[in-house]
């Protein structure tokens, strides 16, 4: 059975950054780097420590802890997309740039 350790192991460095980006960004949630990466919030909260310096991952916990953009069942009933409507489209899942 695969673990999480594997699971982050099978990423390529250019993933890793994207799950990186995505969670540090205010108002991507959890449930969009679940989607495109698979990666539940606990995983991704272990990506981070893994990927993290101690004092990098400290911080970003105290910001994303109680922050209502980051959980998608606490976000307005009016906010139905992963991305901005004046984001450009390209061939990825959800396109960030």
């Amino acid at each position: 059975m695969l673990t999480m350790k594997d699971n982050i192991a099978e990423f390529s460095i250019i993933d890793k950054d994207r799950i990186i980006e995505m969670a540090w960004e205010d108002r991507t949630p959890f449930e969009a780097i679940e989607f495109q990466f698979g990666l539940s919030e606990k995983e991704v909260i272990e990506f981070m420590r893994a990927n993290s310096k101690a004092s990098s991952f400290r911080m970003w916990r105290k910001r994303m802890t109680a922050r209502t953009t980051k959980h998608q069942h606490l976000r307005d009933t009016d906010v139905l997309r992963f991305k901005c409507s004046r984001q450009k489209i390209s061939g990825n899942k959800i396109a960030k740039r």
